[in-house]
């Protein structure tokens, strides 16, 4: 099968290891495979060792050309720029395109964005959440759920150690994201401080950075058991040493770093919000808190520190739970939906 995927996002973040996740699986199942990027981004370094066909597109008013596609039997839409190069694509030439939705924020009010997903042959969503939001402005029979797959990461022994040796004797909690608004800093500040006097072996390593930090530093100011140790690279190494991650977000399309932290054999916390339910199952693979809730936090980072029996069956479930977001299962349900448009499309 021939698929072409579209990503043009400059950056390199989770949706964009996601995208490449797929690919690499498809590649291995023998798909050919044509992958439309942004030049600014680390995916086309990744992409390239894969012997993709690949078209660099600065906008998403560039490169298209009939023959970009006339051999796809479809365009995969992986964020939002691209939904406008695969709408400028399927009017000129008449591709039928995809659309896999990240983000559980309410769909955009603009013509633009509406004629893009009005255009879509089919809408993924990550989560349950995601789908009920394009069920309010979408056809059910054109919304799909399929999740995002896990990324595992190499790891450094060396830098296990060191971490280790830096927060000897701690618990290391750590929450890793962009340091937004939504992502629920807060609330893991309002935790330490009220842990700072209860528990003092918990230790929170916050992993990221954004517009959010200054201010956050400033309400941590003579806490000892917060660090904020900007935005790190090697996560592999953090998942391996660190006890438990957080994600206390306040919205979230599914949560791909609580994948990643159950691939690496951690126990988890997060929010009762967005598409994290679809992950954590309360008590079973992980523990929900509600979302702002830095209290339940707290208490729920305390029973977990005190309770080795508890957090290695949570490791369990968690393990468990994964099956459902393996990237064989993922891609097979993918490849049912391209089966199923291209068949339309004869």
């Amino acid at each position: 099968m021939n698929i072409c995927h579209v990503n043009l996002a400059s950056g390199f973040s989770g949706g964009e290891r996601q995208t490449l996740q797929l690919i690499k699986q498809q590649v291995r199942e023998g798909y050919q495979l044509t992958v439309v990027m942004n030049p600014k981004s680390d995916l086309v370094k990744e992409v390239r060792k894969l012997g993709c066909k690949i078209i660099l597109a600065k906008h998403f008013t560039k490169m298209h050309s009939k023959k970009i596609t006339q051999n796809c039997s479809l365009i995969h839409v992986h964020e939002g720029r691209a939904i406008y190069w695969a709408l400028i694509q399927h009017l000129l030439h008449g591709t039928p395109y995809i659309i896999t939705r990240r983000i559980d924020n309410p769909l955009k009010n603009k013509w633009l964005s509406n004629l893009a997903y009005r255009k879509a042959t089919a809408l993924v969503g990550l989560s349950h959440e995601i789908v009920s939001k394009l069920a309010e402005h979408h056809s059910s029979e054109k919304i799909f759920k399929i999740p995002s797959s896990p990324v595992s990461y190499p790891v450094d022994q060396n830098k296990i150690d060191q971490i280790w040796n830096q927060f000897k004797g701690k618990f290391i909690v750590i929450h890793a994201a962009n340091i937004l608004k939504h992502k629920g800093f807060d609330v893991t500040v309002a935790a330490a401080k009220l842990l700072g006097v209860k528990n003092p072996r918990v230790q929170f390593l916050l992993l990221g950075d954004g517009p959010e930090r200054e201010e956050l530093e400033r309400q941590t100011q003579g806490l000892t058991n917060i660090r904020f140790m900007g935005k790190q690279k090697d996560m592999g190494s953090w998942f391996a040493a660190a006890d438990l991650l957080i994600h206390p977000s306040y919205s979230e399309g599914l949560g791909s770093v609580i994948l990643e932290a159950m691939v690496a054999g951690l126990p988890v916390i997060g929010s009762n919000a967005g598409g994290i339910p679809d992950i954590i199952e309360h008590d079973v693979s992980g523990l929900l808190c509600e979302a702002g809730d830095g209290k339940q936090l707290a208490q729920q980072i305390d029973l977990l520190e005190n309770d080795k029996i508890l957090r290695r069956r949570l490791q369990a479930g968690g393990k468990e739970k994964l099956k459902q977001f393996d990237i064989a299962y993922t891609a097979s349900l993918y490849k049912d939906l391209y089966t199923q448009i291209a068949s339309k499309s004869v």
